[in-house]
């Protein structure tokens, strides 16, 4: 479309091109990347961000403001979702994806931030001319027009149904998760109302970015040095940064030294290097090792020890990033590309293996907020035989009087206990013991003997941890 066909036609007045605003523009164009590609935000956002910045057009406070745009939007998209429904005269679907987008920015800033309202109308107003066109930017006007007469409690009293008398579909639409998601974490949690609302908050939260001193490379005392830095939670190797912190400035991370995790993945690989072993300790595998985060704790840990470790990654790109977190590790390592589930190593050789397998991610939605929109339930069925065939497969290497490791970045039960039970129902050679007091200090851990670590009670992604011995 033309840009004059784009122009109301208004007789006598003369046509005021829209303004850019490169930090509303660069938001929407990583809404549609993710919208469109199924790409993930934490991968699109920093090249958009770097490319303003190199043109000049973004300096940090602009930078800050369209990373909080992007990520709000999408933690909050359930809701805006509820809001818009009930501003429009048209059902959701019917509405243009790149219009739906611009309206969730604009409910955003209406109803997420601090930004007054008229500002924020009127910037979204601007942004729709430039993206959409005069005429549907009357739309968006008009939609926001509605969204702004009641603050975010108002709107939830009147989208929201009440929670007594449907506590999920209430949960989800306050809390922007899809209900199916709810009530999975609900059963995974257990309890009562305050829990799982604690619980979905902090799924809505901006985590920290938390480092990793690789042991025998860098020293948490060394990260601390840094500007902003404060100790972790729970791991030895942790340090936070406060927010605004950027790991690329930390020049043990641009060394590979030290890298940017998760302290929940840095607590799984803590307690299987240090769960207690009968006879050797000298070979280890990570057998799903991608991205390369735990492989690169785990290789310095066995080091120390005077250990080896084999990485193993099926996707041959992901076993590339396995091996440049493993760059410059102290000891010996291999990394591979091969599948688990037919592994080309021969079984019972090893002392410690690691299987984080893949899952639905159900315990990072705080850092990809946008994955609770994608998974469905049936996402389940299709990651459950990988999952089962992958712990076969590490008890399967591991020799008699060794310890594996299952590992899951989701609290899903299908995904984490039914998988370990049914698997030890064919394996009467293996048995569950006690991850709890691998964990020194961390509270909460439960009943045991695994471990399932959560958001809201310790700060860290929503991991799962079981650890068993092959016992003949």
């Amino acid at each position: 479309m033309s840009d004059q066909s784009r122009r109301p036609r208004t007789p006598g007045k003369p046509y005021r091109r829209p303004k850019k605003d490169p930090v509303r523009i660069l938001a929407f164009d990583a809404l549609r990347a993710v919208d469109e590609r199924d790409a993930y935000a934490n991968l699109v956002l920093p090249p958009l961000l770097r490319t303003g910045r190199e043109k000049g057009e973004l300096d940090a406070r602009d930078a800050a403001l369209a990373t909080e745009l992007v990520y709000g939007t999408l933690r909050r998209q359930g809701t805006y979702d509820a809001v818009i429904a009930a501003c429009v005269d048209r059902p959701l679907r019917e509405v243009d994806p790149p219009v739906l987008d611009v309206l969730s920015l604009g409910a955003h800033q209406l109803l997420g931030t601090r930004i007054p309202s008229h500002a924020a109308v009127s910037a979204t107003v601007e942004l729709a001319r430039v993206v959409l066109g005069d005429g549907r930017a009357k739309f968006v006007n008009a939609v926001l027009r509605k969204v702004a007469a009641h603050d975010p409690d108002g709107w939830l009293e009147r989208v929201a149904p009440p929670y007594d008398e449907d506590p999920e579909d209430h949960l989800a639409v306050v809390h922007s998760h899809p209900r199916w998601v709810v009530s999975a974490l609900w059963d995974s949690l257990g309890g009562g109302r305050a829990g799982i609302e604690e619980l979905l908050r902090a799924d809505n939260e901006r985590p920290e970015v938390t480092l990793v001193a690789r042991p025998g490379r860098a020293t948490a005392e060394e990260l601390l040095r840094e500007e902003a830095a404060v100790a972790g939670h729970w791991s030895p190797y942790a340090v936070r940064l406060a927010e605004g912190g950027d790991p690329g400035a930390v020049e043990a991370v641009r060394e590979g030294r030290a890298g940017v995790q998760d302290e929940g993945s840095q607590l799984v690989a803590l307690a299987l290097a240090n769960a207690p072993l009968d006879g050797p300790d000298e070979r280890w595998l990570d057998g799903c090792a991608g991205p390369g985060g735990k492989a690169a704790l785990l290789a310095a840990l066995a080091a120390q020890r005077g250990a080896t470790l084999l990485a193993s990654e099926k996707q041959p790109h992901r076993a590339g990033l396995v091996a440049r977190s493993l760059a410059g590790n102290p000891g010996p390592y291999q990394v591979i590309t091969a599948d688990g589930t037919r592994p080309p190593w021969r079984p019972g050789v090893f002392d410690r293996v690691l299987m984080d397998v893949p899952c639905t991610g159900l315990g990072a939605l705080r850092r990809r907020p946008e994955a609770r929109w994608r998974r469905r339930p049936e996402d389940l069925d299709g990651f459950a035989p990988l999952q089962r065939a992958l712990l076969r497969t590490a008890l399967e290497s591991v020799r008699v009087g060794g310890v594996v490791g299952y590992a899951t970045c989701s609290p899903h039960l299908a995904e984490t206990r039914a998988v370990v039970d049914d698997v030890l129902k064919q394996h009467r050679d293996a048995e569950l013991i006690d991850a709890r007091p691998l964990l020194p200090g961390v509270p909460d851990l439960g009943e045991g003997p695994d471990i399932q670590l959560w958001p809201h009670r310790h700060g860290t992604d929503a991991m799962y941890l079981a650890l068993i011995r092959r016992t003949a």
